[in-house]
């Protein structure tokens, strides 16, 4: 078999998200029995970028920080990805993020590539004003490897609406005064005062509680009285359980970077957000709660999982031990390929990251979108093409998966990759 052939290997030196996301990968190619030179284009990204900038602290001393950004490919428009600020940051989970990027924009049906990126920091131990020095430091020395029709970024883990005005300030800053406005979409997500979008905020928690609910629907189930618990309680974990508890489900544990909690009885998720903004994030010793090991949360006894926060989550060491029907990827490659085929045995089934989660890009499309065209979208309007988008995506899924007789991430990705491929096809290798 040729395409068995060209499988380009692993490096060990790669993180486990690199691998992870190669041998999603390989294995949707080798189901489509994907053209071998558009294999080879694929396996790799297009431009890796990393930059070491210097930074003034409050108390007048030089921070040396390291930035990355990688592209992964642009076949059907421009890089499309976030940026995160967290210690885990290099150049291999940058890679991986950037490829899931590129799947999860082409399976959107979108007109963008895959791209990925931020800085290698705990912005814990940072002030407000040496976060905004940073981003803006960044986002100068970023340079032209970003733009409104090249290179898009958005909000990602530790990162927001602020983060996202900062970058675009600056980098409006760098052009004539006349043509400034018409870089205000080279980032999305920023605040609703300053070039945002209604409902950007709760698209990706949206889109995760959405393709739950068709996937109940599939099932001739309902979510009423159906128990979730949550890893990450950030911008999706709150908006995924509250859309959830607005189906009539209930949140019965939640875990994040400062300890995990139970309660069988139901946790109300106004109260919990509410609290965790008191409580400097983080959601350890919430009243009337039951304190867990971090080891313990995934094997609580509950009908649904949504990971939402980082990769790698769920693994061979973890996976025997959940009780769930269902896993709804709220992070990006919370589910490692080990991780995910002993679910598969034991019935679970997974809603893969880049259709779960997609919600988000395609809310930061309808920013640019409005941005591009000077228009002004609301509310109501941004959730209903957001519905009809997502309904689409995961009819195209579900039905792919259920023909083939596959899984649900591999027919992601098969239909992923085979939009790519015919780019490539029809337009064909420059020169």
């Amino acid at each position: 078999m040729i395409a068995e052939e060209i499988k380009l290997p692993v490096k060990k030196s790669e993180t486990g998200m690199v691998a992870n996301v190669l041998e999603q990968f390989n294995k949707a190619a080798d189901q489509i029995n994907l053209n071998p030179n558009i294999r080879r284009i694929l396996n790799v990204t297009n431009n890796e970028v990393i930059i070491h900038f210097p930074v003034k602290m409050d108390n007048g001393d030089v921070e040396i920080f390291t930035g990355y950004r990688v592209q992964h490919n642009n076949a059907l428009g421009p890089y499309k990805g976030g940026l995160r600020y967290h210690e885990t940051v290099d150049i291999d989970a940058a890679k991986a993020l950037a490829m899931w990027m590129t799947w999860k924009t082409s399976l959107a049906g979108l007109p963008y590539g895959g791209a990925k990126g931020g800085i290698k920091i705990n912005p814990k131990l940072y002030s407000q004003t040496e976060l905004e020095r940073i981003t803006r430091r960044f986002t100068y020395a970023l340079g032209d490897n970003i733009g409104p029709e090249h290179d898009i970024p958005a909000p990602d883990v530790n990162t927001n609406s602020q983060t996202m005005a900062w970058i675009a300030d600056t980098y409006m800053s760098t052009k004539g005064p006349s043509e400034r406005s018409t870089y205000q979409h080279v980032v999305t997500g920023k605040p609703v005062g300053s070039g945002g979008i209604e409902g950007r905020d709760r698209s990706t928690g949206y889109g995760v509680f959405l393709t739950i609910k068709l996937w109940a629907e599939q099932r001739n189930i309902t979510l009423k009285r159906k128990r979730f618990i949550v890893q990450g309680f950030g911008n999706v974990g709150y908006w995924a359980s509250h859309f959830m508890e607005q189906e009539g489900a209930t949140l019965v544990g939640v875990q994040d970077a400062f300890g995990s909690i139970y309660k069988p009885e139901g946790i109300e998720v106004k109260q919990l957000q509410a609290y965790v903004t008191t409580n400097e994030g983080g959601v350890q010793n919430f009243p009337n709660s039951n304190a867990i090991e971090k080891e313990d949360f995934f094997g609580l006894d509950c009908d649904i999982i949504i990971p939402a926060a980082l990769g790698n989550q769920i693994t061979g060491e973890n996976a025997h031990s959940i009780k769930a029907r269902l896993i709804a990827e709220g992070a990006n490659g919370p589910t490692n390929v080990e991780g995910e085929q002993i679910l598969l045995e034991k019935g679970v089934e997974i809603i893969p990251d880049i259709l779960c989660n997609s919600g988000g890009v395609i809310g930061s499309y309808f920013e640019w979108l409005q941005n591009r065209n000077g228009e002004l979208w609301h509310m109501d309007e941004v959730i209903l093409k957001l519905e009809k988008t997502l309904k689409g995506s995961f009819k195209r899924v579900y039905d792919y998966s259920v023909a083939e007789n596959i899984d649900m991430r591999t027919a992601a990705f098969c239909l992923a990759i085979q939009r790519i491929e015919k780019a490539y096809i029809q337009r064909g290798i420059f020169p």
